[in-house]
């Protein structure tokens, strides 16, 4: 795939996807949106795949939408700016339903739609000198996109506040409330945490990971009703019946390393 916005890297079982615009600090326009929804959705098909890591060049890792784009928007029309939206909002969906575990790489400033980016991620690591910020508010405007994945990664109360304020707020803070799983001291530091975690991402069963990220996707927030603990009940069985389950339990048993740690 050619991209103009994006550096698309592969060692082994590991891709690395790259915002590399920068110059304007990564914002999103229209090719940003096309090429991560494209290059996400290819990645996802790949079965020899462990991890995608996305990460950004430059001082921050996204500044929300970029001012050209931003002043196209401004003479939409409401359809026009419903499909524009809709882009967006597909991107995003592309990304947090990937199969493939997708690990957060933050080494700067993430503002608006940025948020987002980050919250469709599986794990996030961010150096503790990142600031965060939900600064719809502040241009009239509201982050409805990216909405239904912050509220997940930030929570419920935490966003009440910085929908409303668009106040910064520091790594640490983004930490504490749970959207950042770990803080790093500088970029070193960060490419460690990186490392440390997919290592143990790559050590574990294939179809086990795409499994478990599935189920947390479909279980959060659910009542635990007689369907949904059958539904769970199917899905162990499933997976205990299949050749990398059952390879598992008996390397386990026989203290031996299974294929994917061959």
């Amino acid at each position: 795939m050619t991209n103009q916005t994006l550096k698309v890297e592969r060692e082994g079982a590991v891709a690395q996807v790259t915002l590399n615009r920068a110059d304007v600090r990564n914002a999103f326009n229209e090719a940003v949106i096309a090429e991560l929804t494209a290059t996400f959705a290819e990645l996802g098909r790949d079965a020899s795949l462990r991890a995608i890591v996305l990460a950004a060049e430059g001082k921050a890792f996204c500044a929300g939408a970029d001012l050209n784009w931003m002043k196209a928007m401004a003479g939409y029309s409401w359809d026009e700016n419903h499909a524009d939206a809709s882009k967006l909002a597909q991107m995003l969906w592309t990304i947090y339903s990937c199969p493939i575990p997708v690990i957060a790489r933050v080494q700067g400033d993430v503002y608006a739609g940025g948020v987002g980016l980050v919250s469709v991620c599986d794990i996030v690591v961010a150096v503790e000198s990142a600031g965060f910020c939900l600064s719809e508010a502040k241009l009239g405007l509201l982050p409805a996109t990216i909405g239904p994945y912050v509220i997940r990664a930030l929570g419920e109360q935490a966003s009440r506040r910085y929908f409303v304020t668009a106040e910064r707020f520091s790594a640490a803070e983004a930490h504490r409330l749970g959207l950042v799983h770990e803080l790093a001291a500088d970029a070193a530091a960060l490419d460690e945490k990186i490392a440390a975690l997919l290592a143990a991402v790559s050590a574990n069963g294939p179809a086990a990971v795409k499994a478990c990220k599935q189920l947390v996707q479909d279980l959060a927030h659910q009542p635990i009703t007689p369907p949904l603990r059958d539904d769970t009940a199917r899905r162990i069985a499933d997976i205990r019946a299949s050749s990398e389950g059952r390879e598992g339990v008996q390397s386990f048993l026989n203290k031996s390393k299974p294929s994917w740690l061959a």
